[in-house]
């Protein structure tokens, strides 16, 4: 590795430790010519992943993106910062498992929904009114119906 202050091109390794749960290698080096010390990160190169929208085309997965969507919804309501990006993690996760360069935005859309309903029924009706972009209120009130119906049904069963 190349020295940052004297551009020697050896260093050699003092620490390394794993850091980002396991998904990075931090390492603390020495320049072999004028002893500075500095610090590099060693990290797994995602592969892209492609998101094809609605209309066919196709942008980079973006975690920001979700988790704009999720504060949208989520305003004014008791979800926290780190429930909006647990959310975003467990997509994240849930995504590239899959081992798929494309993914459709539908999919990613129902992972949202699924985690956001755990957490807070009214910031996951105000996403799913945008994702799913209802027709009219016919079909938003089909939707609302089924958190009814899901709610009374775990009450009884709880």
């Amino acid at each position: 590795m190349r020295c940052p202050r004297c551009n020697h091109n050896n260093s050699r390794v003092i620490d390394s430790r794993q850091t980002d749960d396991g998904r990075a290698i931090r390492r603390r080096r020495e320049c072999e010519n004028c002893g500075f010390r500095f610090t590099t990160f060693e990290r797994i190169e995602a592969t892209p992943l492609l998101v094809v929208k609605r209309n066919g085309d196709r942008e980079e997965f973006s975690r920001d993106k979700i988790l704009r969507g999720l504060i949208r919804s989520a305003e004014k309501r008791p979800v926290a910062m780190e429930q909006m990006e647990q959310i975003v993690d467990r997509v994240e996760n849930r995504v590239r498992s899959l081992g798929e360069n494309e993914i459709p935005t539908s999919q990613i859309g129902e992972y949202v929904m699924e985690d956001l309903m755990e957490v807070d029924e009214i910031a996951y009706i105000r996403f799913a009114s945008v994702y799913r972009q209802f027709k009219d209120m016919s079909v938003f009130l089909k939707e609302l119906q089924e958190i009814v119906d899901k709610a009374k049904s775990s009450e009884n069963q709880g």
